[in-house]
Protein backbone atom coordinates (compact mmCIF):
# COMPACT_ATOMS: atom_id res chain seq x y z
CA UNK A 1 0.00 0.00 0.00
CA UNK A 2 2.95 2.41 0.81
CA UNK A 3 4.72 1.59 -2.20
CA UNK A 4 1.72 2.28 -4.37
CA UNK A 5 0.95 5.72 -2.44
CA UNK A 6 4.69 6.61 -2.90
CA UNK A 7 4.44 5.64 -6.91
CA UNK A 8 1.38 7.71 -7.31
CA UNK A 9 2.71 10.75 -5.21
CA UNK A 10 6.18 10.24 -7.30
CA UNK A 11 3.75 10.24 -11.08
CA UNK A 12 1.34 13.29 -9.43
CA UNK A 13 4.49 15.65 -8.94
CA UNK A 14 6.39 14.39 -12.01
CA UNK A 15 3.13 15.51 -14.30
CA UNK A 16 2.49 18.45 -11.91
CA UNK A 17 6.08 19.75 -13.13
CA UNK A 18 5.31 19.35 -16.65
CA UNK A 19 4.91 22.96 -18.08
CA UNK A 20 3.28 24.05 -21.30
CA UNK A 21 5.37 24.40 -24.30
CA UNK A 22 4.94 27.62 -25.76
CA UNK A 23 6.03 28.04 -29.49
CA UNK A 24 5.80 31.33 -31.57
CA UNK A 25 3.18 31.10 -34.06
CA UNK A 26 4.03 34.43 -35.64
CA UNK A 27 6.52 33.46 -38.07
CA UNK A 28 8.93 36.03 -38.71
CA UNK A 29 8.09 38.21 -35.92
CA UNK A 30 9.88 40.67 -37.27
CA UNK A 31 8.66 42.31 -40.53
CA UNK A 32 11.04 42.54 -43.77
CA UNK A 33 10.97 44.97 -46.33
CA UNK A 34 8.65 43.77 -49.06
CA UNK A 35 10.27 45.34 -52.42
CA UNK A 36 8.01 44.54 -55.96
CA UNK A 37 9.46 45.23 -59.62
CA UNK A 38 7.69 46.65 -62.24
CA UNK A 39 7.90 47.66 -66.03
CA UNK A 40 9.03 51.35 -66.30
CA UNK A 41 7.30 51.68 -69.47
CA UNK A 42 4.23 49.31 -68.51
CA UNK A 43 3.84 50.39 -64.78
CA UNK A 44 1.29 48.18 -64.09
CA UNK A 45 3.16 44.99 -65.38
CA UNK A 46 5.20 43.79 -62.60
CA UNK A 47 8.38 42.81 -64.24
CA UNK A 48 11.22 39.95 -63.50
CA UNK A 49 14.47 41.30 -62.86
CA UNK A 50 17.24 38.76 -65.18
CA UNK A 51 19.84 37.09 -63.02
CA UNK A 52 18.97 38.92 -59.74
CA UNK A 53 21.21 39.03 -56.59
CA UNK A 54 21.03 41.31 -53.20
CA UNK A 55 24.17 42.02 -51.60
CA UNK A 56 24.02 43.57 -47.82
CA UNK A 57 26.65 46.26 -47.27
CA UNK A 58 29.70 44.86 -45.54
CA UNK A 59 28.47 41.23 -46.17
CA UNK A 60 30.44 39.39 -48.58
CA UNK A 61 27.68 37.12 -49.01
CA UNK A 62 24.18 37.24 -51.47
CA UNK A 63 20.78 36.63 -50.30
CA UNK A 64 19.97 36.03 -53.54
CA UNK A 65 22.07 34.75 -56.54
CA UNK A 66 21.49 35.01 -60.20
CA UNK A 67 17.60 34.54 -59.39
CA UNK A 68 15.73 35.10 -62.67
CA UNK A 69 12.33 34.62 -61.72
CA UNK A 70 11.97 37.03 -58.95
CA UNK A 71 9.43 40.62 -59.41
CA UNK A 72 9.10 40.60 -55.22
CA UNK A 73 11.82 39.84 -52.76
CA UNK A 74 11.53 40.42 -48.74
CA UNK A 75 14.66 41.60 -47.10
CA UNK A 76 15.47 41.44 -43.97
CA UNK A 77 16.53 45.19 -42.30
CA UNK A 78 19.42 45.32 -39.18
CA UNK A 79 17.03 46.17 -36.39
CA UNK A 80 20.66 47.11 -34.69
CA UNK A 81 21.26 50.12 -36.62
CA UNK A 82 19.22 53.10 -37.98
CA UNK A 83 19.85 52.26 -41.73
CA UNK A 84 20.48 49.50 -44.21
CA UNK A 85 22.16 49.55 -47.32
CA UNK A 86 21.78 47.21 -50.14
CA UNK A 87 23.04 46.50 -53.33
CA UNK A 88 20.75 45.41 -55.95
CA UNK A 89 22.58 43.78 -59.12
CA UNK A 90 20.69 42.05 -62.33
CA UNK A 91 23.29 40.60 -64.80
CA UNK A 92 21.55 41.38 -68.44
CA UNK A 93 22.44 38.72 -71.58
CA UNK A 94 22.28 39.94 -74.99
CA UNK A 95 23.98 37.32 -77.06
CA UNK A 96 27.10 36.26 -75.82
CA UNK A 97 27.57 39.55 -74.02
CA UNK A 98 27.05 39.70 -70.13
CA UNK A 99 26.08 43.11 -68.73
CA UNK A 100 26.35 43.81 -64.89
CA UNK A 101 24.20 46.49 -63.39
CA UNK A 102 24.15 47.36 -59.76
CA UNK A 103 22.52 49.91 -57.86
CA UNK A 104 22.27 51.06 -54.08
CA UNK A 105 19.51 51.13 -52.11
CA UNK A 106 19.37 52.51 -48.73
CA UNK A 107 16.58 52.63 -46.21
CA UNK A 108 16.85 54.63 -42.82
CA UNK A 109 14.62 54.17 -40.26
CA UNK A 110 13.85 54.47 -36.71
CA UNK A 111 13.15 50.97 -34.25
CA UNK A 112 10.45 50.24 -32.08
CA UNK A 113 10.34 47.25 -29.67
CA UNK A 114 6.82 45.63 -29.23
CA UNK A 115 6.44 42.99 -27.28
CA UNK A 116 4.36 40.13 -28.66
CA UNK A 117 4.33 37.13 -26.41
CA UNK A 118 6.16 35.15 -23.55
CA UNK A 119 7.27 32.72 -26.13
CA UNK A 120 7.92 35.31 -29.37
CA UNK A 121 9.67 38.04 -27.22
CA UNK A 122 10.16 41.26 -28.76
CA UNK A 123 9.37 42.16 -32.81
CA UNK A 124 11.19 45.55 -33.76
CA UNK A 125 8.59 48.11 -35.44
CA UNK A 126 10.34 50.17 -38.11
CA UNK A 127 8.89 53.85 -38.38
CA UNK A 128 9.52 57.12 -40.19
CA UNK A 129 11.53 55.08 -43.02
CA UNK A 130 13.04 56.91 -46.08
CA UNK A 131 14.24 54.93 -48.78
CA UNK A 132 17.04 56.62 -51.66
CA UNK A 133 19.00 54.69 -54.45
CA UNK A 134 21.94 55.82 -57.00
CA UNK A 135 21.10 58.32 -60.12
CA UNK A 136 21.72 56.90 -63.25
CA UNK A 137 21.68 53.16 -62.02
CA UNK A 138 19.14 50.38 -63.61
CA UNK A 139 16.05 51.51 -61.25
CA UNK A 140 14.49 54.55 -63.08
CA UNK A 141 12.20 55.09 -60.32
CA UNK A 142 10.72 54.29 -56.57
CA UNK A 143 8.02 54.47 -54.84
CA UNK A 144 6.84 55.60 -52.00
CA UNK A 145 9.91 57.42 -50.67
CA UNK A 146 9.02 57.27 -47.35
CA UNK A 147 6.65 55.11 -44.73
CA UNK A 148 4.91 55.99 -42.00
CA UNK A 149 6.02 52.50 -40.59
CA UNK A 150 6.74 48.59 -41.78
CA UNK A 151 4.89 46.36 -39.00
CA UNK A 152 3.71 43.57 -41.03
CA UNK A 153 4.86 41.96 -44.70
CA UNK A 154 1.28 40.92 -45.59
CA UNK A 155 1.73 43.27 -49.08
CA UNK A 156 4.72 45.57 -50.57
CA UNK A 157 6.12 48.54 -49.13
CA UNK A 158 8.20 49.98 -52.08
CA UNK A 159 7.94 49.23 -55.69
CA UNK A 160 11.05 49.53 -57.84
CA UNK A 161 10.64 50.24 -61.76
CA UNK A 162 13.10 49.14 -63.99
Amino acid sequence: MKKTFLFLLLILAFISACEKDDFCLQNPVTPRLVITFFDDTNRETPKKVQRFSLIAEGVVDSLFTNISTLDSVAIPLNPNALETKYTLKKNTVNGATVDNEIATFTITYDTEQEYVSRSCGYKVIFKNVAFSADANTWITEFTPTTLTTIDNQNSAHVQIFH
